[in-house]
């Protein structure tokens, strides 16, 4: 048995698609709709934890918080989790992901972190512009704005456009330059590198690869594909990002590094519900999520029942 914890319906499809392929056993728990009684037992299952940091621009603000009870509860019980509490504990906040890469030597931006509106600009010139913001618990590139100078920051902390983020730590880091308007993002599976896709960034930096996050951001879908897969994309230190996943727990991400106009790699997010661009696979001929699949399989018994229920607990 496969069970996937999820709070967005729509990034289901693939994994659905890639279960009910390869003939397995699942169930998807729907968090908005369920509840917990600690005093239960849970089922004998691989479970995978797909709890996303941008659950908040669904009006899911509090799942994550479930979901990390959830998850030690099942750990308690010492059933197999795939991206457990410690994935979720970095999935949703910027800066602990930040504290940990650099424990493996992976470089990340310079950053300085508030949850006083009125100390971003005191931050700003402590990192120089120009800049970017985020927000410290964020998804899909939200909240994420460039500021070249003094003038247009102070513009935006003060006007009505400012976003707060969900956990209310604001974020002013330094910006890149690279060569060319792209980034790039790393994906894992068992905490092994699969394969690097480049993503245009001319148009903004809501990154998701889903090809709903393009019908909800609006994005061009039909003009222009924003991914496309790297073949025979190597970079030296992966086994340093590989060790980083496998000590923390985390066996499947998508990691977004860019690379500036020296060539010095720097690594700024980590996605422990990571999706996949159909188009961008297709034309690499490769399947992330039938991976998944095939890897969640090989850690349990979950072959010979093809069935789905939307929660145990709903």
């Amino acid at each position: 048995m496969i069970i996937v914890i999820h709070e967005n319906h729509d990034w289901i499809p693939p994994f659905e698609e890639a279960f009910k392929l390869l003939d397995l056993n699942y169930e998807f728990w729907y968090l908005p709709k369920i509840d917990l009684n600690l005093n239960n037992t849970p089922p004998e299952a691989v479970f995978y934890n797909r709890m996303s940091a941008s659950s908040h621009s669904r009006n899911h603000r509090f799942e994550p918080e479930l979901a990390v009870g959830i998850l030690e509860w099942l750990e308690r019980h010492k059933r197999i989790v795939v991206n457990g509490s410690r994935a979720l504990d970095l999935e949703i906040s910027k800066i602990r992901q930040y504290q940990e890469l650099e424990k493996y030597g992976i470089n990340t931006p310079s950053t300085y972190a508030t949850i006083r509106k009125n100390r971003i600009l005191e931050g700003a010139n402590e990192i120089g512009y120009p800049l970017i913001t985020k927000h410290n618990r964020a998804g899909k590139g939200l909240g994420v704005f460039k500021f070249p100078t003094i003038k247009s920051l102070r513009d935006y902390v003060n006007g009505n456009e400012f976003q707060e983020s969900p956990d209310g730590i604001n974020l002013i880091q330094k910006f890149i330059d690279a060569p060319t308007n792209t980034i790039i993002r790393l994906e894992f599976i068992d905490s092994k590198f699969l394969y690097a896709v480049e993503v245009d960034t001319s148009d903004g930096f809501e990154l998701c690869p889903s090809d709903k996050c393009h019908v909800e951001s609006n994005c061009p879908t039909g003009i222009v594909n924003k991914f496309k897969i790297l073949k025979g994309f190597n970079l030296k230190n992966i086994s340093a990002y590989e060790s980083f996943l496998f000590n923390n727990d985390i066996g499947i991400a998508g990691i977004e590094i860019i690379i500036d106009e020296l060539g010095k790699v720097w690594t700024y997010d980590v996605n422990t519900n990571t999706n996949y661009n159909p188009q961008a696979e297709r034309e690499a001929d490769i399947s992330a999520p039938l991976k998944i699949a095939e890897y969640l399989n090989s850690l349990g018994n979950t072959n010979n029942a093809s069935i789905q229920s939307e929660s145990l607990f709903a």
